[in-house]
């Protein structure tokens, strides 16, 4: 087993494995202690989707242990308590399944087709199959707007189309595409996102880099919300378009990828402290997010797999270097060397602002997916293992 492969699954997934499944009710705990102690029993619906998918691609890709297997079979019996009868998934759930909060992003469902996906790649299941559809027509009629969901903000006053719901749907057709089950609807809706993506305005290279929300048209819009970039969501998006054109041959999308990568490394790398910024004003301005300047543990995440999957395309030597400054920051600040896991949460000098290893927006997910594509580089030296 690899290097990348062992630490995954001896460090990242065993602390989850030996700490947050709930046998009883089904489903996985996030809300975990630096030492993996559960310190709230709601649950986040986004995870039950997210672990899911976390433990059985590592089930596919790095190792068949039953373990995972039995931990994704709770996960996925607990799905059915987060759905509510439209269809629609809850955002937050007690501890045996009951509604806490429902939101209008349809991210919780998103999350539960790409688990059901790779459970299904496993076992070959059609009742698997058949709920990662659902979740995933769900999600894509609520982006479409054939299901209706309550807009963010009045669109007569505040126009925006943001990048998040696109990056999004990107990334979960793509795990559904990947299960060969009716593969072109899934690759086109593949194909219409990233055409958004990159030629739906967001990409400001002029003001230098890629920003949450644009005008309908794809404007600039010279407000604080217009103006807020966020380098890891950039750097998110230049992978995923980056691996598109990997598997599409679409050398455009390859070539804004890498331009991406340039632009959000730029803009997101703190060079007094080292890391990824969270948030920043593309025109300069103080940022919206007063956590502007922490350093999360998912925008490093991105920030390794961009240059990564840059280096493997261009064979340039700056995205090696950078993919070796951003491990070697990862391993010198975020991961827990004491307890295991990483840090979620660092200041701006890289101190850390909070010990927990889970909340209801943070679990198993980034950090498992950063290091399956690091496996992936070590056994293959490429990402398309990792994208089969």
């Amino acid at each position: 087993m690899s290097e990348y492969s062992k630490f995954l699954c001896d460090n990242i997934l065993s602390f989850w494995l030996d700490n947050a499944i709930d046998n009883k009710n089904g489903g996985i705990y996030t809300q975990l202690d630096r030492k993996g102690n559960i310190y709230g029993t709601e649950k986040s619906v986004w995870f039950q989707g997210r672990s899911l998918w976390s433990f059985m691609k590592t089930y596919n890709l790095i190792e068949k242990k039953q373990e995972y297997l039995e931990a994704a079979e709770k996960i996925y019996s607990f799905l059915p308590l987060c759905t509510d009868k439209d269809d629609r998934m809850f955002f937050t759930v007690t501890e045996d399944g009951r509604e806490i909060q429902k939101r209008r992003y349809y991210y919780s469902e998103t999350f539960a087709a790409i688990g059901c996906a790779e459970l299904y790649k496993a076992t070959g299941r059609q009742d698997v199959i058949v709920s990662a559809e659902k979740y995933f027509d769900t999600a894509y009629g609520v982006y479409t707007g054939a299901i209706k969901s309550t807009p963010k903000c009045n669109p007569d006053n505040a126009a925006y189309k943001a990048l998040a719901p696109t990056m999004i749907m990107l990334s979960t057709a793509q795990v559904l595409r990947s299960t060969g089950v009716n593969y072109d609807k899934y690759n086109g809706v593949c194909k219409k996102c990233v055409d958004e993506i990159i030629h739906g305005g967001y990409f400001k290279e002029d003001l230098g880099g890629i920003l949450e929300n644009v005008g309908i048209n794809g404007e600039f819009v010279d407000t604080p919300t217009g103006r807020i970039a966020n380098p890891g969501h950039g750097l998110e998006a230049a992978w995923f378009v980056m691996c598109e054109g990997i598997i599409s041959g679409n050398q455009e999308a390859i070539q804004f990828g890498i331009r991406l990568t340039d632009a959000q490394m730029k803009l997101g790398w703190d060079k007094t402290n080292g890391g990824i910024i969270s948030f920043t004003d593309i025109s300069g301005y103080p940022p919206l997010a007063l956590e502007w300047d922490m350093k999360l543990w998912w925008p490093q995440c991105e920030a390794l797999i961009a240059n990564k999957v840059a280096y493997e395309l261009t064979g340039d030597s700056k995205y090696s270097e950078n993919a070796n400054m951003l491990m070697e920051y990862i391993e010198k600040y975020f991961v827990d060397k004491e307890c295991g896991e990483w840090y979620g949460y660092l200041h701006y000098d890289n101190t850390v602002a909070n010990t927990l290893k889970g909340n209801i927006f943070k679990g198993p997910f980034h950090i498992p997916r950063l290091y399956l594509i690091l496996a992936s580089y070590e056994k293959y030296g490429s990402v398309k293992e990792y994208l089969k």
